[in-house]
């Protein structure tokens, strides 16, 4: 079954949480802290691998979850770092983000991998805080939560030159003459409603991959029939060869049906309306197809034109030929800009603050990456972790900020779901 779409849940590995421990050895008994860190949560990896060709497995798996990092021990033991998770998809796979729309990786080569969802690193023991003022601190930190992310996946097939062309134009019946592909051929529309992939080998021993894209139809571009798909995989080619049944069998125009193709590509993209082209004249075996060519030729003079008949395998090897030649000559393209790229750099300015404070229904709503995160690290029931959770607060200016706002003592505050009460000591 052929998935060219998926979209998934990921969620990291939460960090193990540190410990608060105090040595209990025979003859000390004031012993120090020896609470140990917690490790690691699981980070989410995809890896490209060369012999997949869907993302069928994917379908079924919604939401992809890491392990949590081990928590820590006493005795100064660091909780074990959970593995990590490694998704496997196809060459050619592009992930986005869904919040923003901008792309995460494009993996176009055989084992690339790219981390996606970060783990949560581990909360440190209480031995970590331990300092000349205060040897013997009571507290240790919960693990930080891994990270959350609402990916999708979408596969373009990688291959060098895309068959491309009206349904039933004898796309597959070349694919299938020219390479050991199998694509299916039928007498009707939409044969083929799945790419098809093939290995061209020619006598010098080079190779190049040919696709059989899914036939067009008018309104292609805005998704009527197998627009959508057609247009995907088209966008990763590197040339496009324009298949155009010249027998005019069916009542078809070859004029009408090119330019039927190349409306609907211009309206999808520019960049794939701007590739190299080149046209093959299918069914020359079928009379009538000669002077459909000439007309043709007459209307598109400037056009690279190459004659052939897949059914009696007339004029391929020329074609392969010619296909190779061209492709010698263009260089891989990107196929996204910089800036459709999530940036890996943050760059925090002075005057940015890291928080917003809101009321809504008498209720004060602190929200902010890094003191969500805090409060989540914060083990409450630990007296001396709450007073630096407030002492935290303080210094990151929330209390001064919710004084100018007009907030009293004993207003309502929520950070994530929890509720307090406030005061401004």
């Amino acid at each position: 079954m052929f998935q060219d779409e998926v979209k998934l849940k990921l969620i990291a590995g939460k960090g193990g949480d540190g410990c608060t421990s105090f040595r209990r050895e025979k003859y000390i008994p004031m012993g120090g802290p020896d609470g140990g860190s917690g490790g690691k949560g699981g980070d989410i990896i995809f890896v490209a691998e060369k012999g997949l060709k869907t993302l069928v497995d994917l379908k079924y798996h919604k939401i992809i979850k890491a392990m949590k990092g081990e928590n820590g021990k006493g005795k100064n033991k660091t909780g074990a770092k959970a593995e990590n998770i490694y998704v496997k998809v196809p060459l050619g796979t592009t992930i986005f983000d869904c919040d923003t729309n901008l792309v995460l990786a494009d993996l176009t080569k055989d084992k690339e991998e790219v981390l996606i969802a970060h783990g949560g690193r581990g909360g440190r023991g209480n031995t970590a805080f331990a300092t000349h003022e205060k040897p013997a601190p009571t507290f240790s930190e919960l693990g930080e939560p891994g990270e959350i992310r609402y990916i999708k996946c979408e596969l373009k097939v990688l291959a060098d030159v895309g068959l491309v062309g009206m349904p039933s134009v004898g796309k597959s019946s070349i694919l299938n003459a020219v390479s050991d592909a199998k694509a299916k051929i039928g007498a009707y529309h939409f044969t083929t409603l799945n790419p098809n992939l093939g290995v061209v080998s020619l006598k010098d021993n080079s190779t190049f991959v040919l696709a059989d894209l899914p036939g067009m139809i008018k309104g292609a571009s805005k998704g009527i029939g197998l627009g959508d798909k057609f247009l995907k995989h088209a966008s990763r080619t590197r040339i496009l060869a324009h298949v155009i049944d010249m027998s005019g069998l069916e009542e078809r125009n070859p004029v009408e049906d090119y330019e039927t193709i190349r409306n609907e590509i211009k309206a999808y993209s520019n960049s794939l309306a701007n590739k190299k082209e080149i046209i093959i004249a299918n069914k020359m075996d079928i009379p009538g197809a000669k002077e459909n060519l000439e007309k043709f030729t007459s209307r598109y003079p400037d056009k690279e034109i190459i004659p052939i008949s897949a059914i009696q395998k007339k004029g391929l090897d020329k074609l392969m030929l010619k296909l190779k030649q061209t492709l010698d000559e263009i260089e891989t393209e990107n196929l996204y800009n910089e800036d459709d790229y999530e940036q890996t750099i943050i760059y925090r300015f002075k005057k940015e603050k890291p928080y917003t404070i809101t009321k809504e229904d008498d209720i004060w709503v602190i929200k902010g990456k890094d003191i969500e995160k805090l409060f989540a690290m914060t083990r409450f029931d630990e007296e001396e972790a709450v007073i630096r959770f407030a002492r935290k607060l303080k210094g990151m200016g929330i209390d001064e900020e919710l004084e100018k706002l007009g907030a009293q003592n004993g207003d309502e505050v929520q950070i994530n779901d929890y509720i307090f009460e406030w005061k401004n000591n």
